[in-house]
């Protein structure tokens, strides 16, 4: 409990209520009835958590152990070890926040490419325009993403249609989620 809590080795005396009172308010519960089971029932006891060091630091930890008996077999501590996962977590949060911001600013992108077509054919507002790809996105069962994505690969055929502009993205805009390859 020393360094990674913020206490230099020796300092304090390890109780159950100075590890609990390190806990986290949100998991502090959890690890006390972790804790209590793991007494009553005479088990090791793993658990992942969050603690408060004395600088008011939040670390994410792995925490693993198992009792302390007399020569009874009567339990009279706990014994193991913490896991400092703070970093690894960050790492990994951050990897995924990598690996999915930009296909999800590609997805918003045609998402408001699309919203910015439908708000010049029928002169509605964006918050309007997004409501129109909802709708369709709904009753066809289509990926938004997808049917936005579609509606722009088949916009460059109103330049070549003989039909006025606003009545063939009409029947673009409801047809298109027929011509999409993967739903």
């Amino acid at each position: 409990m020393a360094v990674m809590h913020g206490y230099q080795p020796g300092s304090v005396q390890p109780t159950t209520d100075l590890l609990l009172s390190h806990k986290h308010p949100d998991d502090r519960a959890q690890v006390a009835s972790t804790i209590a089971r793991s007494v009553a029932d005479s088990l090791p006891f793993s658990s992942r958590h969050r603690i408060i060091d004395t600088g008011g630091n939040v670390h994410d930890v792995i925490v693993v152990g198992d009792q302390m008996l007399d020569g009874e077999g009567r339990v009279v501590g706990s014994a193991g070890y913490y896991v400092d996962v703070t970093d690894a977590l960050a790492e990994h949060r951050q990897e995924a926040l990598d690996d999915s911001l930009p296909e999800l600013y590609a997805a918003r992108a045609v998402i408001e490419q699309a919203k910015g077509a439908i708000m010049l054919v029928y002169g509605v507002s964006a918050e309007a325009a997004f409501r129109v790809l909802t709708w369709r996105s709904q009753e066809t069962n289509t990926k938004l993403r997808a049917l936005a994505a579609q509606l722009m690969e088949e916009l460059q055929s109103l330049a070549d249609s003989a039909m006025p502009i606003r009545t063939h993205f009409d029947h673009l805009l409801l047809t298109v989620h027929e011509r999409i390859s993967d739903r």
